[in-house]
């Protein structure tokens, strides 16, 4: 008996398709857990920026503005400019760090600093279309907008 040993074509194609459709399943969920992963990064960073406020206010007189500072709306800032600093956001530099990390993770931002208020929106990943909003008021929740919607311009807290 001469029997040859071996694969056949269609068996190493079968299996080599099989590996593939393995391979995209796994990457799908791989590329799903970094955003989720960035999302929680956003909602961390941020919820450590709502920590870093009430101190920043027991120090500053009960204010949340700098003394000489002028009111922020808009974009955050991405430069630190330490006690020259014009908000809070730039001037305490364990704020801006905690904002630009968040920034870093989302997809756009939003910022509000004033005497008595502030509030930060940072796009989220997974869902377009969505931010996450914190406040002074303690808000910490999604809203279903991009940051620039995400604060309210009458209040200035999250929609």
């Amino acid at each position: 008996m001469n029997l040859k040993k071996g694969f056949t074509i269609i068996e190493l194609l079968v299996v080599v398709a099989i590996i593939g459709l393995l391979t995209s399943i796994t990457l799908g969920y791989i590329g799903s857990a970094k955003l989720k992963g960035n999302d929680t990064g956003i909602k961390s960073n941020l919820a450590t920026t709502r920590a870093n406020s009430e101190f920043f206010f027991l120090n500053n007189a009960n204010k949340y503005l700098p003394a000489g500072g002028v009111d922020l709306a808009g974009t955050c800032p991405t430069v630190y400019e330490g006690a020259s600093g014009t908000n809070m956001f730039s001037s305490d530099k364990s704020m801006f760090d905690s904002v630009n990390e968040a920034i870093k993770r989302g997809t756009g931002s939003s910022c509000y600093d004033s005497t008595d208020f502030w509030a930060v929106a940072v796009g989220l990943n997974l869902t377009p279309h969505t931010s996450w909003c914190v406040d002074n008021q303690g808000s910490a929740k999604v809203v279903n907008t991009d940051p620039a919607g995400a604060i309210n311009p009458a209040t200035f807290l999250c929609n």
